[in-house]
C-alpha cells in the first residue's frame, strides 16, 4: 500500500494502482452525489465538480503527493454536500440561493430585456433556443423561463399548442410502455418478473411466432404483455430500407 503516499517516484505498477484505486473512489463518490448533480449541473453540483476533479488528478499525476489526503478531503466534501443539499430542503433561504427561481424571459410574444440581461443571455441566443424547438415566431410563446440548471422551457399559445386526439373527441387507447425483454440473446428476467410471467412463457410466445429462440435479436413487451420479435432478417432488411 506504499503507492498511498508521497514518494520520490513510483513504479508503472504503482501508478496503474493508484488510477485504479482512483477511479472506483470516484464512483463511489459520484454515487453519493446523487443522480441529478451528475446529469444536471446546479451552482453548488458545479464548484464541487471542480473541486473534485482538481483534488483527485493532482496525486494522480505527481508521486510526490499522498492519495490519502486526497481521498480524505473528497470524502469531506462529499458529506458536506450531501448535508448542504438536505438543509436546503429545510432552509428555504439557504433553497432559493441554491436554487433560484426561473426567470421569465418571454411573456406573451415580449421579451422581458431585464431578465436577459440578469441571466447573461444574449437575443441571438434566446432565438437559437427556440428555433431548436421548431419555434420561428416569438409571438407564438406564451412564456419562456431560464431555469436555475440553464435550460429554456417554452409555453406556446393556446391557439398554437398541436391538436391533441382529445381536443378532436377521437377514442384512444391507453398508455403502454414498450420494453426490451431480450436483447441479443440475453432476456431481463426483472421485466418479466413484473408482468407476473416466466421464461417458459415468453417462450411459447416466440414459438407463437414461429421464431427459435437463438434467432432473436431482440424482444419487446408492453404493459399489456404485447410481444413483438424481431430476428437477424428484420434489422439486416431494416438497414437495407434506411438511406445512407
Amino acid at each position: 500500500m506504499d503507492f498511498f503516499h508521497s514518494q520520490e517516484s513510483l513504479t508503472a505498477l504503482e501508478w496503474m494502482m493508484r488510477a485504479v484505486v482512483g477511479y472506483f473512489f470516484l464512483l463511489i463518490a459520484a454515487k453519493l452525489l446523487g443522480q441529478r448533480s451528475i446529469s444536471q449541473l446546479r451552482f453548488l453540483d458545479f464548484i464541487i465538480a471542480l473541486i473534485l476533479g482538481n483534488i483527485i488528478a493532482h496525486p494522480l499525476s505527481d508521486e510526490r503527493l499522498s492519495l490519502t489526503g486526497s481521498m480524505i478531503s473528497t470524502t469531506v466534501l462529499v458529506v458536506l454536500y450531501i448535508f448542504t443539499s438536505w438543509l436546503s430542503l429545510k432552509w428555504n433561504v439557504l433553497k432559493h440561493f441554491l436554487d433560484p427561481a426561473p426567470l421569465t424571459l418571454i411573456k406573451h410574444g415580449n421579451m422581458v430585456m431585464k431578465n436577459l440581461r440578469k441571466a447573461r443571455i444574449s437575443v441571438d441566443h434566446l432565438f437559437s433556443e427556440l428555433r431548436k424547438q421548431q419555434i420561428e415566431d416569438i409571438d407564438k410563446v406564451a412564456l419562456a423561463l431560464w431555469e436555475p440548471g440553464g435550460t429554456i422551457s417554452v409555453f406556446l399559445e393556446a391557439q398554437h399548442q398541436p391538436v391533441t386526439p382529445k381536443d378532436m373527441h377521437i377514442p384512444t387507447s391507453s398508455f403502454s410502455l414498450v420494453k426490451p425483454i431480450i436483447v441479443e440473446g440475453t432476456m431481463n428476467e426483472k421485466q418479466l418478473t413484473q408482468q407476473g410471467k416466466n421464461r417458459k412463457w415468453l417462450e411459447a410466445q416466440i414459438h407463437a411466432n414461429q421464431v427459435d429462440w437463438e434467432d432473436v435479436v431482440l424482444a419487446t413487451m408492453d404493459d399489456q404483455a404485447q410481444i413483438r420479435v424481431y430476428t437477424e432478417a428484420d434489422t439486416t432488411e431494416i438497414n437495407e430500407r434506411t438511406p445512407s
